[in-house]
């Protein structure tokens, strides 16, 4: 499995992420792979290290793979999240109040952006939560 964080707007507009997982089924020579994901185009971006962005939301559906680089992610409520390399960000907040990111290592953030075809089904399952503790 590979992990993925999702960000997508709620009902109170504001940005809202869950962790979970890029399920893998298993392939061949004994590899882990999803089916084929219905992508409108593949580009590559980086920031130099000390990059941030303030408030945004995601310009359309999509996947952002991190290649290098170590982000956290806030959203207006003050949650935050951590996305590290190799991670999957699965951004849907295409609406709202959106998210702001910070690099907060020396790496540069390298990326690749895989815009999703609309309705597009990506593998995508969140992770159980933990009972709370009394």
């Amino acid at each position: 499995m590979i992990r993925c964080v999702r960000l997508w707007t709620g009902e109170d507009n504001n940005s809202h992420f869950e962790e979970g997982v890029i399920e893998l089924e298993p392939g061949q020579r004994g590899d882990f792979l999803t089916g084929k994901i219905d992508a409108v185009s593949v580009s590559f971006q980086e920031t130099e290290s000390g990059g941030a962005f303030s408030w945004h939301t995601a310009p359309v559906r999509q996947l952002v793979i991190t290649l290098s680089g170590t982000l956290d992610f806030q959203t207006r409520d003050g949650h935050h999240f951590l996305i590290h390399p190799g991670n999957i960000l699965l951004a849907e907040d295409t609406a709202g109040s959106g998210h702001s990111w910070k690099l907060t290592d020396d790496s540069s953030w390298r990326r690749a952006y895989v815009v999703l075809r609309p309705g597009a089904a990506v593998p995508y399952r969140a992770k159980a939560r933990q009972p709370a503790r009394a």
